[in-house]
């Protein structure tokens, strides 16, 4: 029989198979002897030990789509990274560290802002033309008033997706609204910092319908971009593509070069000046890592 495990929790995989169900699993020593681990998200060959307390036993991990480290899951279509409008203010600069993130994992992405209805029509004006030709879906979404959850259904349908996104944006109630028998913690909003508390304590990936599979991710608060070199960053910025081989020189970064089709493209407005802003800085944080 074939599965997806859809957790690991001391020592037990469990392995969801669409018509049978989910069965609580050991791995084979192999696996250990081999030093291959058992991801989340990944598909395996498994028999069952024992129909009745629906257990069985781990035979083969079949061949990974991918890998994530971050978070650990394998087999992942798409990610959706959910942000609020307000309530708390989006960090823009950790949206664009995650779409770098998954740019390099080879993972298409969805932007989701959250809590349109405690936002102004101006800021989701704002943040929709900020993100508009990132080469990424964008999606406002209100999971109070059930608003856009129909088409963030839609995009879900027939994928694996890991959610993820800083704490307090609405990711558990987005769960809850997608799987209510999920029963996911949603916790307060700290008035005072702004900032959710981590309800997410570990990686599962929960069954929606059909082959329609999403993690919800623990919040977090910083991601660190390495594994690209300074000078190829700009190839994580869909919004740069246009312009390319238009510089003076070749090899440009777009950031001190004269004659530079980017730059003369951002002061026309056709590209975001929050997202080049934040590109500089990821550019310099990685010109400064390569020097130590």
């Amino acid at each position: 029989m074939q599965g997806k495990i859809i957790k690991g929790i001391a020592g037990f995989y469990y392995v969801h198979n669409p018509e049978k169900g989910t069965y609580a699993c050991k791995a084979k020593g192999i696996f250990r002897n081999e030093k291959i681990k058992p991801l989340v998200g990944d598909m395996t060959e498994f028999h069952v030990t024992h129909e009745g307390d629906k257990e069985g036993s781990i035979d083969k991990i079949l061949p990974r789509k991918n890998a994530l480290i971050r978070p650990a899951v394998a087999n992942v279509d798409q990610a959706m990274i959910i942000f609020a409008v307000a309530s708390p203010a989006p960090n823009l600069n950790m949206l664009d560290r995650f779409l770098i993130t998954m740019e390099l994992q080879h993972v298409e992405t969805i932007i989701c802002f959250n809590k349109t209805d405690v936002s102004s029509q101006e800021e989701v004006d704002r943040l929709g033309d900020v993100y508009k030709n990132c080469g990424c879906q964008v999606v406002f979404t209100s999971v109070e008033k059930q608003e856009g959850l129909l088409q963030v259904r839609e995009l879900l349908k027939d994928k694996t997706t890991v959610m993820a996104g800083p704490s307090g944006v609405g990711k558990s109630s987005m769960m809850n609204y997608l799987k209510p028998e999920a029963a996911m913690e949603t916790g307060a909003i700290s008035k005072k910092i702004q900032r959710g508390r981590h309800t997410t304590r570990h990686s599962e990936l929960f069954h929606l319908e059909g082959s329609t599979y999403v993690m919800d991710t623990p919040g977090f608060t910083s991601l660190y971009i390495d594994h690209v070199e300074a000078q190829d960053l700009k190839n994580c910025f869909a919004e740069f593509e246009p312009y390319e081989g238009q510089c003076r020189f070749n090899g440009c970064v777009h950031i001190h070069e004269p004659d530079c089709a980017v730059k003369e493209a951002l002061k026309a407005g056709k590209i975001s000046r929050s997202r080049y802003d934040n590109y500089v800085i990821f550019y310099e944080e990685l010109k400064s890592q390569r020097r130590y």
